[in-house]
């Protein structure tokens, strides 16, 4: 028990610190109902950031870390990144399956390091695909002056790195761990992109401020979408006892779509192939491919098919 706080001349405020001091100290029933079932085992937010960096390093080799001249070191700095990213990654993982579920440590460790080489597994393929999007992101803005510039200070880079390694974690069941890091690009660009979404490659955001991509949203390949944009649900299915269902219930983009800023798309609905949704527009019912979607007189939504 705390018997004295030091530095503290008036009286009555240190019996105020220390009567607080006793009751924050207390495990209320609000706070025991929060904790997670492994009670005590978290990942760390500092090594999943670490994990984020080193996967920005080992696939844009020569714009976050050091340049690597080709062949040997090349192949020499990489290879250090991949063991470490192994070896920093498992361990998250583990505390991961902890945090979701009571599992003994030593079965959570044996089965994160096997996650960990899944992922790890997937880099090329998640290279192929970050390096599509920067190739979109160049494609679709004329202010760009290469792709370097787009690859070392655009924020969707930033967040597409993010959300296509929760993504790839989510693939592979691990808990928790993709929700954090897709909320720490959130923090950092203000691009909102929930890790069970499904984007496919060449997928470009504008700016990119106010996006908001939900957890059942289907994006196809070669997708635009601009700043203010929400792919939200429209409503909520609820069980028995009142707690919403996780039902398919945001929007589905098909291949070539393109979306202007502030639109808003709810619920479980089709933007057919190559369609173009306007600015501000209010989208909740599906339409058809090569469709135009604008903003008519009055505020009225006008929908028509492209020639």
């Amino acid at each position: 028990m705390i018997t004295h706080i030091p530095h503290i001349s008036n009286e009555r405020t240190e019996e105020t610190l220390l009567r607080i001091t006793e009751e924050m100290s207390l495990l209320t029933d609000d706070e025991k109902r929060m904790q997670p079932h492994g009670e005590g085992h978290y990942p760390s937010s500092e090594a999943l950031r670490e994990i984020v960096s080193l996967v920005k390093n080992i696939i844009f080799p020569d714009f976050f870390d050091r340049p690597h001249s080709a062949g040997e070191t090349r192949r020499y700095f990489i290879g250090v990144d991949v063991i470490t990213l192994h070896n920093q990654l498992y361990r998250e993982i583990g505390h991961a399956l902890q945090f979701d579920a009571d599992r003994e440590e030593t079965e959570a460790e044996q089965q994160g390091y096997s996650l960990a080489t899944q992922f790890i597994a997937k880099l090329p393929e998640l290279k192929r695909l970050l390096y599509s999007d920067v190739q979109a992101i160049a494609d679709n803005d004329p202010a760009v002056r290469n792709y370097a510039e787009v690859i070392m200070s655009y924020p969707v880079v930033t967040a597409m790195i993010h959300y296509r390694v929760a993504h790839a974690l989510v693939e592979l069941g691990i808990p928790v761990i993709p929700r954090m890091i897709t909320e720490q690009a959130h923090s950092l660009t203000g691009i909102d992109i929930h890790p069970g979404a499904t984007i496919g490659e060449y997928f470009a955001i504008d700016h990119g401020t106010g996006v908001v991509i939900g957890e059942t949203c289907i994006i196809g390949s070669h997708v635009t979408i601009y700043q203010g944009v929400t792919l939200g649900a429209r409503h909520f299915t609820y069980d028995s006892d009142g707690h919403p269902v996780n039902l398919p219930r945001h929007p589905i983009l098909e291949d070539n779509v393109t979306v202007y800023a502030n639109a808003t798309v709810l619920g479980r609905i089709t933007v057919g192939k190559g369609s173009v949704i306007g600015g501000n527009v209010w989208l909740t019912q599906s339409v058809a491919p090569g469709s135009r979607v604008v903003q008519g007189e009055c505020s009225h939504v006008t929908i028509s098919e492209k020639s």
